[in-house]
């Protein structure tokens, strides 16, 4: 028997991604390569898996029932992998997506664990807003995402990754924290640099200053929040940012958190991923996710308590 497990990798991709351009690009080989294993595959089987037609690929009735089978031979072979505990057999390219804040709190970590538990699994990282992310993800351009809600689209695989609150920061040279409370005309009287248009915390923080129509805010939105915090060490303005994000400003005095009586809701955030297409390293990593956060997240607690 010439069946391998490369025949079925490439026919379960072309089948989810719906193009032998795409499923090459993601097992990083070439489309006659991918074509080639394909047609080895209907060979050996003596059946035709798919219909090919301007570039797009449509699975035929036959094709439809083998990809069930041909995921599941993918899945055992993964099963067998981890009840060996070889998990360095695992080859190949985990397409990641993640939110800035994640960059700035236990992302390095996370890799760092992974890369224990997979050596041979290279992480391909993107970075951007949530909105964004979520659609790379529905798409397929990338595997796993850490975001945070809302979501337009439910995924089956979700594990939770944390709570992380919003504070309001500025600079101390705008004398902001010598008031013991901070109010509306306060922070009318200075820029506010918050998160993209598209992201949930700019709107909570719109939404926010449109109930007070008597003051006339400038929101400053940005898709990269480093440059706010740098914005606000500078006294540019006055920020609303995760405290995670802002911690070791915090500590070192280079930005004081502001007395203000509303703030908006914390963050939650997932790991999100489809629990039905998803290899086992993708469902790992999620695990691992998790438990790193969590360890964050509680050492971080704890700094806000001793503080």
């Amino acid at each position: 028997m010439n069946l391998n497990l490369k025949q079925l990798e490439a026919f379960v991709w072309v089948s989810d991604l719906g193009s032998f351009r795409k499923a090459a690009t993601r097992l990083n080989t070439t489309q006659p390569n991918i074509s080639a294993r394909i047609a080895a595959l209907e060979s050996l089987l003596k059946v035709t898996l798919m219909e090919r037609d301007a570039g797009s690929v449509r699975l035929t009735s036959k094709g439809e029932e083998l990809l069930i089978y041909a995921r599941n031979v993918l899945r055992s072979t993964e099963s067998l992998i981890e009840a060996a505990d070889r998990e360095v057999l695992y080859e190949g390219v985990l397409k990641l997506g993640v939110t800035e804040m994640i960059v700035h709190t236990w992302l390095r970590h996370f890799l760092k664990v992974l890369k224990e538990k997979f050596p041979n699994i290279d992480v391909e990282l993107t970075v951007d807003i949530s909105v964004n992310i979520e659609k790379e993800l529905a798409d397929r351009s990338i595997d796993l995402a850490f975001q945070n809600e809302p979501f337009r689209h439910q995924t089956t695989g979700n594990i939770d990754l944390g709570t992380f609150p919003v504070v309001w920061v500025a600079s101390p040279t705008l004398n902001l924290h010598k008031l013991s409370k901070v109010a509306i005309k306060d922070l009318c009287n200075h820029p506010i640099l918050t998160h993209a248009r598209h992201t949930q915390l700019f709107q909570m923080v719109e939404s926010h200053f449109a109930e007070h129509r008597e003051y006339s805010p400038r929101l400053v939105p940005s898709s990269n929040l480093s440059a706010s915090i740098h914005m606000a060490i500078d006294g540019l303005g006055i920020a609303i940012l995760p405290a995670a994000m802002v911690a070791n400003e915090l500590a070192s005095g280079e930005l004081i958190k502001l007395e203000y009586h509303w703030a908006p809701e914390s963050l939650h955030f997932l790991a999100r991923y489809n629990a039905g297409r998803a290899s086992g390293v993708v469902s790992s990593a999620a695990a691992l996710a998790s438990e790193v956060a969590n360890v964050y997240t509680e050492g971080f607690s704890n700094k806000l308590s001793i503080k």
